[in-house]
Order: C-alpha cells, then structure tokens, then sequence
C-alpha cells in the first residue's frame, strides 16, 4: 500500500493499494491482486448543519443504508478521481493494510453477518475478511488484523469462538488499541479509527446514520468501527440522525 499527499490549502491524499492483505487469509474462493488507485481531498470540510444524507422516513433510510451502491460515488467537496483499474462502485475505502473495505451490505443489500430470517450470513475468516464474485478480499467490518497480522494460519470464523457474536468478536480484536486509533481512509477523503475514542472509551453512540461522526473541538469529522449496522460506513456524511416511531 502507499499513500502520498499533495498540496497545501486543499491536501489531496492520494491511495494505491493491491489489495492484498500482510496475512494469510482462509477464504472459501479465490481472491486476486488489484489495481485500487484513487485520489481524493482528504478530511474535507464538511458540516452538522448541511448533511449529506437527510432522509425523513423509515423507507428513505433503507434506501441509503440498506444499498450496496450508495457509496459508488463520493460528495463533490471530496472531488474523487480513481486512476486504478479495479472498480470502486462498491468500495467505501481502504484499511491501513490495504485491503478494501467494501460497502457494508452483502451483494443483496442486506447485513452480511446479521441477515433478515431466511437469509444467510456470510462465511469470514478469523480476519473478518472475504472475497467478493470479483476476487477482491475484502472487509465489512473493522478488523483488528489490519494492525497487528497474524504471522501463523488463520481459520475460518465458523471455527473458532468468533462465530457465536461476529460483532463483538470484532471489537476483540482491538484490545490492544484502546484509544484513538486510525484503521483506514474512506473513499470520501474522511479517517476512519477504530472503536475508541482519544479517551479510550469505546464509541457506542454519538455516530450518525453513516456511522460518522464530528468528534473533536474543531470539527473534524470521521467513521468509527463498531459493534452496531453499519459497522465501519453504510454511506459517505455526514448524515442526520433519524427517528421514527
């Protein structure tokens, strides 16, 4: 993976990556090297006050939410130019060893690890990764593998004490990282950081329907990792925080 940046007023960041993992994953298919090469403005100003996901209704919600596509584009404040080769529609961004975080959604849209009664989850590795029907090993959910690889050989998930609360399993895996911690870069220039805060206080709450959230005394905005849908992003905000009764 590199990562280089540019610029001064506007900062571009700019991120090439194979895709490939610095372990070795046990996955159910084969997964393939990738050409991921995107430039976006990185941590670009963004506001409470004009969100970029606003839906007012239970229906309007799914549709952003429950969309495996809803990030196939980035806001035009993030000014995204993709120069690899391997298609972006479902990537939300890329972990610092990376691998590709795709949109939260299985290829149905629906949670892949919770799915609705008569659906089936997907098969994860100890790594909480997969490939896709493109080859591309990927996560959906913060992996704590991305900081500290594993240098022996992993199982599959349904092996192991992993598959009795993926999500939980998942916050696991950051024991080690209880503070404020980057895990990634989302395709809309935003850091994406692990489950804690600078306070070493796991997020539960105060993210907004993208999983985003303003979190310091400037305004900066960022995606946390955590134990709930979306996981890590299910759409590029910041976005508002709908109630329905």
């Amino acid at each position: 993976m590199c990562v280089t940046c540019s610029g001064s007023t506007t900062v571009r960041i700019r991120v090439q990556s194979n895709g490939l993992p610095r372990f070795c994953p046990n996955a159910p298919a084969l997964f393939s090297e990738q050409n991921i090469d995107f430039a976006v403005n990185f941590n670009p100003d963004v506001s409470v006050n004009s969100p970029n996901q606003n839906p007012t209704t239970a229906s309007a919600l799914s549709s952003i939410v429950c969309n495996i596509n809803i990030e196939g584009s980035a806001p035009s404040a993030s000014n995204l130019v993709s120069y690899g080769t391997s298609l972006l529609n479902t990537v939300a961004g890329v972990s610092v060893d990376g691998v590709a975080i795709l949109n939260v959604n299985s290829a149905n849209s629906i949670d892949p690890f919770y799915p609705p009664v008569g659906a089936t989850a997907e098969t994860v590795d100890t790594c909480l990764g997969h490939p896709n029907i493109n080859n591309i090993y990927h996560y959906h959910i913060g992996s704590g593998c991305a900081l500290n690889p594993p240098s022996s050989a992993i199982s599959a998930c349904a092996m192991t004490s992993c598959i009795s609360s993926i999500a939980s399993y998942a916050i696991s895996l950051y024991s080690s990282y209880r503070a404020l911690t980057v895990i990634g870069i989302a395709k809309d220039g935003h850091v994406i950081y692990g489950p804690y805060d600078s306070t070493g206080t796991q997020v539960t709450s105060g993210f907004d329907m993208c999983n985003g959230m303003f979190y310091d005394s400037i305004g900066n905005y960022a995606y946390f990792a955590t134990q709930t849908f979306p996981y890590i992003t299910g759409c590029f905000g910041p976005g508002n925080y709908p109630s329905f009764s």
